[in-house]
Order: structure tokens, then C-alpha cells, then sequence
């Protein structure tokens, strides 16, 4: 597979839900072999555009479809767990501010706590466009060095393990 196609499939890894650059990042580097630095700032891209989308529709879109005669229940789910991140925002936002917490949310590269959840949460509290966008965004890079650190790791361990053979 030609290096432009895997870069180009890591992008729209980072873009998808759940996974994002936290699964992105290890694949291009560790998977696809891809150069590093190139792969994290793919990856951080990948996973900000979906951002605006996200806060201006995602409350509206997932309203809606949790009106449907079939399938609501999985839009009445992610309502859920955007409501309950956006708790957990304001309890952590009375400690360390409003971005902080939320930069902290996404940044901590653990399952539903990615760009998605952060931005959803934060449209479902008002937290406001800009802040939210400058937060996710910090968040984003935040999560990528970590990613970056630990697929670096992964990658020499890997390698070391081969070497054996």
C-alpha cells in the first residue's frame, strides 16, 4: 500500500468516534511503520475537524433521532453520555475552571473522553464555541503526545521482541 493511502486512512481513523488519534496514532506508527511526527500531526487534524460539526449539530442531530420509531435507543444513549461528561465538566470546572476540565476531559487518552465526548458535552452545557474549540483543541494535543509517547514505546518494543528472532 502506497505511505500517501496509510496516511491518508489514519486521518479518517482520527476522525471516527471512539477511536479518534488514540487508536490512529498507534496504527500509523506501530501498524503502518509511517514517519512519527508526520503521523501525530495528521492525526491531530484528522481529529479536530470534526470538532465545529460536532457542537453545532450534535445536540440537534442526536434530539432528533432519539424521536425515531427504531434505533432512538442508540441516540438516547449518546445523549446520555454526553449529559453525564457534561456533569462530570461542571463538577471538575468548580475545581480547575470551565477549559481546564474540559482541556483535561479530552486529554486524558482514556475510552469516551476523546474530541467527541468533550465537544458534545460542552455544546450540551453552553460552554461557547470558541472556549469549547480552544479546549478540545489543547485536549487533542494533549492526548496525541501521549499516544505519540506510548506508541514510540510500543514501536521499540516491538522491535526489540523482533530482534530476538
Amino acid at each position: 500500500m502506497p505511505t500517501i493511502v496509510k496516511y491518508i486512512l489514519v486521518f479518517f481513523i482520527s476522525m471516527v468516534p471512539i477511536i479518534e488519534l488514540r487508536g490512529a496514532v498507534p496504527i500509523g506508527v506501530t501498524v503502518f511503520g509511517l514517519n512519527e511526527y508526520i503521523t501525530l500531526a495528521v492525526c491531530v487534524i484528522g481529529n479536530l475537524i470534526p470538532v465545529p460539526f460536532i457542537y453545532l449539530f450534535g445536540r440537534k442531530i442526536l434530539l432528533w433521532g432519539s424521536t425515531w420509531k427504531f434505533g432512538s435507543g442508540f441516540f438516547k444513549w449518546v445523549l446520555q453520555k454526553g449529559e453525564k461528561a457534561g456533569k462530570k465538566l461542571t463538577a471538575n470546572s468548580k475545581k480547575s475552571g470551565a477549559f481546564i476540565a474540559l482541556m483535561l476531559f479530552v486529554g486524558i487518552p482514556i475510552p469516551g473522553t476523546g474530541a467527541w465526548t468533550g465537544t458534545l458535552a460542552a455544546s450540551m452545557l453552553d460552554f461557547g464555541m470558541k472556549k469549547s474549540a480552544k479546549a478540545v483543541m489543547a485536549g487533542v494535543v494533549i492526548a496525541g503526545i501521549i499516544m505519540f509517547v506510548i506508541s514510540l514505546l510500543a514501536k521499540a518494543g516491538i522491535t526489540s521482541i523482533a530482534d530476538l528472532f
